[in-house]
């Protein structure tokens, strides 16, 4: 089963920008062609918040479009999440995802997770 380390959490203020980094223990494109990220903030139902594909095809919540953006490094097996324009109510524990078991833009389309990365956005 392919492991995922995320890093890059952090406090920032409203309006800053984050990158969370996430690495895979596998190839991404091929043995993890489907990776994604998830968030979970306390009291709230969990939310996936982009996917990308291995040709590249990506997928965002409405709450992120227009101000995250997905990304994947195939030679490093990497997959990145560049977060601007942060506000308050993305505050959560981010985590990586892989192994995508269902097509639903929910969090139960993936079933291996990485360990989260805090984000704080405070106002």
């Amino acid at each position: 089963q392919v492991q995922l380390v995320e890093s890059g959490g952090g406090s920032v203020q409203a309006g800053g920008s984050l990158r969370l980094s996430c690495a895979a223990s596998a190839p991404i494109s091929f043995d993890v062609p489907d990776m994604g990220w998830v968030r979970q903030a306390p009291g709230a139902d969990c939310e996936l918040v982009s996917t990308i594909n291995g040709d590249g095809t990506t997928y965002y919540a409405d709450s992120v479009k227009g101000r995250f953006t997905i990304s994947q490094d195939i030679a490093k097996n990497a997959v990145y999440l560049q977060m601007n324009s942060l506000k308050p109510e993305d505050t959560a524990l981010y985590y990586c995802t892989s192994d995508r078991v269902a097509n639903v833009p929910t969090c139960g389309a993936f079933a291996v997770w990485g360990q989260g990365a805090q984000v704080t956005v405070s106002s």
